[in-house]
């Protein structure tokens, strides 16, 4: 992550109040979103298009009449530094988490796991890290089930091809 999209982040917190930052993380995630558009890309990188132009499509994109955000956006146009907007959101989405203290992990298993069997998971590792964590679930080639929550750094699995050789292994100790 950019230390620069930290600063960015950091400023928007300051300005923006807690009733705001909802609107905000919307706004942004919007603007993530055009990311994923190629050609909304590239116009952004190109260097033969204006930066008040550059700066026109991505409020147009943004859709909102928020000046402080509309101010935000003319900023970074101003810098060159447009093209930080995802790790922008992706800074902001983890300092909303870190503020509300709510994440979200993944679990990877090439197995069916019930609705009731993630919630427990759910219950289990939120009530062990004192906070509220929810999953994904999502089908993998992973013989087993690997759990990850990356905001709080957290990854546990239980293979079947581990517990198989460690059995061995101890079968074998003790031949």
């Amino acid at each position: 992550m950019s230390i620069i999209a930290k600063r960015y982040v950091r400023a928007l917190f300051e300005s923006f109040g807690d009733k705001e930052l909802a609107n905000v993380q919307s706004a942004l995630g919007e603007l993530n979103s055009a990311f994923g558009i190629a050609k909304f890309v590239s116009i952004l990188s190109a260097p033969n298009v204006s930066k008040e132009d550059k700066k026109a499509i991505v409020i147009s994109v943004l859709k909102t009449d928020d000046k402080k955000l509309v101010n935000f956006i003319a900023l970074l146009s101003e810098h060159g530094r447009l093209l930080l907007l995802p790790d922008i959101y992706k800074e902001f989405e983890f300092q909303i988490s870190l503020k509300n203290n709510r994440y979200e992990g993944k679990i990877y298993t090439d197995k069916e796991i019930s609705k009731e069997q993630a919630e427990s998971l759910q219950k289990s590792f939120s009530k062990k890290f004192g906070a509220d964590i929810n999953f994904k679930v999502e089908k993998s080639n992973y013989k087993g089930i690997k759990i990850q929550i990356d905001d709080i750094g957290v990854e546990t699995s239980f293979s079947l091809d581990r517990l198989k050789a460690q059995m061995s292994e101890h079968i074998l100790k003790a031949i």
